[in-house]
């Protein structure tokens, strides 16, 4: 039998012509890639890049509004669960200036959050979170008094972690006609208005209309309290202003809340009012109000957050 054998060398008896194209051939299929050919594969990767990018920036931002959800879901049934075992009473949304024996221990999280390295509150979960009444009924979850989105930072002053960037440890604030500042609205809004003491309390505007936790801005979050100004509801939209307690804009330029009747939504703002930039690494001054007339964001908050008297 006849063995055959592939050679590079010329074949005898092959036409010039022949022999030239098979050279040629083997040349062609040694070469690499040329510059403009590289480049071009370059663009066509950076374009598909720049395609895709948005897409997957929208997928993160639903997959954070989804964990913001589960965590408000989560926070809000182990504040339930405590007004179950306490006989429908609810926890106040904010201690007061001096310790009081009579309120603090029933004061849904204690703490003053802010940027100051040596303030426990910005970084250690033991300082206040799980020392909070809910904390028996949170299932060891510190990450649920956060929304993801939140990425403020602090540098602890001292302990294991000292001098490093760890994550601050809340963003989520209680309403303040939840419970009240130490059972009242500390004569924010006038005495017209109905701060909520037991989930009975809640027939106007019913439970599913009335807001208990939201996520605040990382500038504006200090106590456990986050206070709807009351002031010009339902009649007088000049008279609209902000109280210090912003809410946080996370989600593409909308924020987390949960309600009494234990759901929870993505607010999507509607005013730039209601949005000014972040101050990144600190707190704004000290301006209690900021007027905002006819800022519909504010009526929002307002209309689900009590009733007068």
């Amino acid at each position: 039998m006849k063995q055959y054998s592939l050679s590079c060398e010329p074949l005898l008896g092959l036409p010039t012509k022949g022999r030239l194209s098979l050279h040629k051939r083997n040349a062609c299929s040694s070469h690499g890639f040329t510059l403009i050919e590289l480049l071009v594969v370059i663009a066509i990767i950076a374009i598909l890049a720049a395609m895709l990018l948005p897409a997957l920036s929208t997928a993160k931002l639903k997959a954070q509004g989804i964990q913001c959800l589960n965590n408000h879901k989560q926070l809000t049934l182990a504040w339930h669960m405590y007004s179950d075992d306490a006989r429908d009473v609810l926890l106040y949304a904010s201690e007061g200036i001096n310790y009081d024996e009579t309120v603090d221990p029933y004061v849904w999280v204690k703490g003053n959050m802010d940027f100051q390295d040596s303030n426990r509150s910005n970084w250690d979960v033991d300082q206040d979170i799980k020392k909070s009444p809910m904390w028996r009924y949170c299932g060891g979850a510190v990450g649920i008094w956060k929304c993801p989105a939140d990425r403020s930072t602090a540098k602890p002053g001292s302990g294991p972690y000292a001098g490093q960037t760890v994550p601050r440890v809340r963003s989520m604030a209680m309403s303040i006609w939840i419970g009240g500042w130490e059972g009242t609205d500390a004569n924010c809004s006038g005495p017209a208005w109905r701060v909520y003491h037991k989930s009975s309390d809640m027939n106007n505007p019913g439970p599913a209309r009335t807001w208990v936790l939201m996520d605040e801005r990382e500038d504006r979050i200090n106590y456990g309290n986050a206070f709807t100004d009351m002031i010009g509801y339902a009649d007088s939209p000049n008279a609209w202003r902000f109280h210090y307690d912003y809410p946080a804009s996370y989600h593409h330029r909308a924020g987390g809340f949960s309600f009494a009747d234990g759901h929870a939504e993505i607010k999507k703002w509607r005013d730039e009012r209601t949005m000014p930039p972040i101050n990144i690494g600190g707190a704004w001054d000290a301006t209690e109000y900021v007027p905002s007339p006819r800022n519909q964001d504010i009526f929002w908050m307002q209309d689900r957050s009590t009733r007068k008297k």
